[in-house]
């Protein structure tokens, strides 16, 4: 089949989706543009000011963004669309999901009873806090926090068993930190950060109804609480090893490797048993679901849990776990809370100067809880059924450039090739939405409870997912929501997932040529499909399992080329004195450059079909366009104190080193642009990593 005008048959479904049916207010369409580059700049000395020098002067952070950048301009245009969904759900809901998504909006806009019921919806699991006892009395409790979304200690989770990805198994994770990382608590560079976060809990504290004197006590406490797990945490590298993050153990052996945790009440409290039983018809029920065994991602955290444990007395903990209660229900509660949390959580960590509209903020909310619903009124207003179809056969097109890369490899030897075939032979994609969207009809949504809707889809979540341990994992399920603004690729099931709401501008584009949609949304699938050869996604087989599937030569050679990917992003520096971290990033890196390697080669196979493509437009050839669409979708601005989360905690690169950093591996770069040495741009043959 013909690329291009494929393209065209696609632009022509999905134009709804880029226009919109009535818009309103909402931004106009983020499309590529020549008017962002800066075209006094050399492109063989900075090719990320030349291709976006003209947006990021003209396009500052708005007040209430951290950051902007591409992703969010499609994201402003996207939620405004949904607003419209929420209002008119809220105003007239006629089925259930409507209505569901309507009185979830209609319950976070109604801020008159918000207000009106102050700390009355967590009133009573603060009692509850108060009446804890014991130890067992206090983990009891914490099983109905996580069961309700509210973090402390540490983390469950039910998902597949990376090592038999058929079935589902119980995880157990490192958490209960409320600052974004361990490092904020650990490093010197911090130190600010932490004073204003002590602060911060103080207010919150005081706001509940602490004297000063005991708030002030009290965050301390926390403080010092999260920092011991902090320092029991693995860090953001470690945590990318998933060899090391698989721990099994069968349910008696974590009892007794970690007797001080109270993992009985627990268990219990969860609906969970943890001591084996026969099967019965009752074992279906809340309460009676058997745990055979757990997968705990850190061992060493959870020894250092049941030493805490033994260490401070049980009044230490109520402390904590009222802090996090309070913590987590904040952007529900009324304003005097919701604003001290985004002075501290919006502004100091993030440089935000003013919160998001209501509306929106609102609507972010019921996309977490309630998102097949959202996502169900979003599709049908913007998203043809036939799109599906059409997506479809673009990414079997950039599969197939992907795999003659598969067939083609120097570095590879046959017995790690056949294997990786065989794994790309399994290779599967969802596109736009589910086949069969979520059922919510028994979660209840009241119009007027914004906290306990809240809290009631967590349990209903939590619940959902809990009933099916030990069952087959269901393969149809998706892990993000239809309107979202992006993309992932799931290991464990081998797939590549694209939700409706990526598929527009900037990324496709119904208006622009082939060289500008390969360089979006083809990169963007390429990216994806590469993901499975990653440094992490090449350690799970065929059938989605956690296994070495490579030889021991193979897998030094493909070591060695992920090298240079690390040690070219370990030189970047976002802000003086900071640089990106190459090891916590390798993954989305390796990543952006297989995508753009492997759109490339497709855009020259659409090219080599239809040689009529292959002109000048505004004055740039189609490798040159390809190029500069691939820059424009990272272009940013990032505030400095989100820049510095972000190089913290984020496994992908900062946009800027996104834009370039692929393309000075390639030799159709420097061609495209007549870039030789010594140009600054320029990287020596023996430093380039070309992978896939």
């Amino acid at each position: 089949m013909k690329l291009t005008p494929f393209l065209a048959s696609l632009s022509a479904i999905l134009m709804t989706v880029v226009a919109g049916e009535n818009p309103g207010s909402a931004p106009p369409v983020p499309r590529f543009s020549i008017s962002y580059m800066d075209r006094s700049v050399d492109p063989s000395k900075d090719f990320y000011q030349y291709a976006d020098g003209n947006w990021v002067k003209h396009n500052p952070v708005p007040p209430d963004k951290s950051r902007w950048a591409s992703f969010g301009e499609l994201a402003e245009r996207n939620w405004h669309l949904i607003h419209e969904i929420l209002d008119d759900a809220s105003a007239s809901p006629s089925q259930a999901a409507p209505r569901q998504v309507g009185d979830f909006f209609a319950s976070a806009m109604d801020t008159n009873t918000i207000e009106r019921l102050g700390f009355k919806p967590i009133q009573g699991d603060l009692e509850r806090v108060e009446k804890a006892q014991t130890t067992p009395d206090l983990f009891a409790l914490l099983a109905d926090f996580h069961e309700g979304g509210v973090e402390g200690f540490f983390a469950p989770g039910f998902g597949p068993d990376a090592k038999n990805s058929s079935i589902y198994a119980f995880h157990l994770r490192q958490a209960g930190l409320s600052l974004p990382d361990r490092d904020y608590y650990l490093k010197s560079s911090f130190a600010s950060v932490r004073e204003k976060y002590r602060e911060h809990i103080s207010k919150m504290f005081t706001l509940l109804g602490e004297n000063p004197a005991d708030a002030a006590s009290h965050a301390s406490l926390v403080l010092e609480l999260e920092t011991a797990l902090a320092n029991a945490s693995r860090s953001r590298v470690e945590l990318r090893d998933p060899d090391k993050n698989y721990n099994k153990l069968q349910t008696a052996e974590l009892l007794a490797n970690h007797p001080e945790i109270p993992w009985a009440a627990y268990f219990s409290a969860l609906g969970l048993r943890t001591a084996p039983a026969e099967k019965s018809a009752a074992s279906s029920r809340p309460g009676q679901i058997d745990v055979p065994y757990e997968i705990v991602g850190q061992p060493e955290f959870f020894k250092a849990v049941g030493k805490l444990l033994q260490e401070h007395p049980i009044s230490d903990w109520k402390v904590y776990l009222r802090w996090h209660l309070l913590h987590n229900s904040a952007p529900f509660l009324h304003r005097a809370v919701e604003d001290e949390h985004f002075a501290f959580f919006g502004k100091v960590l993030s440089g935000q100067e003013e919160q998001e509209p209501r509306w929106k903020r609102a609507a972010k909310v019921i996309d977490r809880s309630i998102g097949e619903a959202l996502g169900q009124l979003y599709v049908e207003k913007y998203f043809p059924p036939d799109a599906k179809r059409q997506m479809n056969e673009l990414v079997e097109n950039l599969k197939a450039v992907f795999q003659e890369h598969l067939n083609k490899l120097d570095w590879m030897t046959e017995p790690t090739r056949a294997k990786a075939l065989v794994k790309f032979a399994r290779f599967t994609q969802k596109i736009g939405y589910p086949d069969k969207f979520r059922d919510y009809s028994k979660l209840e949504i009241r119009r007027d409870d914004y906290l306990g809707n809240v809290r009631r889809a967590e349990v209903f979540e939590t619940r959902r997912e809990m009933v099916r341990l030990g069952q087959p994992v269901d393969k149809t399920e998706w892990h993000m929501t239809p309107e979202t603004v992006n993309a992932y690729f799931n290991p464990l099931q081998n797939e590549i997932v694209f939700p409706a709401g990526i598929l527009q501008p900037p990324f496709f584009d119904i208006t622009m040529d082939d060289a500008v949609n390969y360089g979006g949304i083809g990169a963007v699938i390429g990216h994806e499909i590469t993901h499975g050869y990653d440094d992490q996604g090449r350690k799970y087989d065929a059938d989605g399992n956690l296994h070495d599937w490579w030889s021991e030569a193979d897998a030094k050679a493909f070591e060695e080329r992920a090298q240079k990917v690390v040690n070219e992003y370990d030189a970047f520096e976002p802000l003086p004195g900071l640089h990106v971290n190459g090891k916590l990033t390798l993954g989305e890196n390796i990543a952006d450059l297989g995508g753009v390697t492997i759109a490339y080669d497709a855009l020259q196979r659409a090219l080599a079909k239809d040689p009529s493509k292959r002109k000048k437009i505004d004055g740039f050839t189609p490798e040159q366009r390809f190029f500069i669409s691939f820059a424009q979708i990272w272009r940013t601005n990032t505030r400095e104190a989100e820049a510095r989360r972000l190089v913290t905690v984020d496994p992908h690169s900062p946009g800027r080193f996104r834009a370039v950093g692929p393309l000075v591996n390639l030799q159709s770069f420097f061609d495209a642009f007549g870039i030789r040495p010594p140009a600054p741009m320029w990287r020596p043959p023996g430093e380039r990593a070309r992978i896939w």
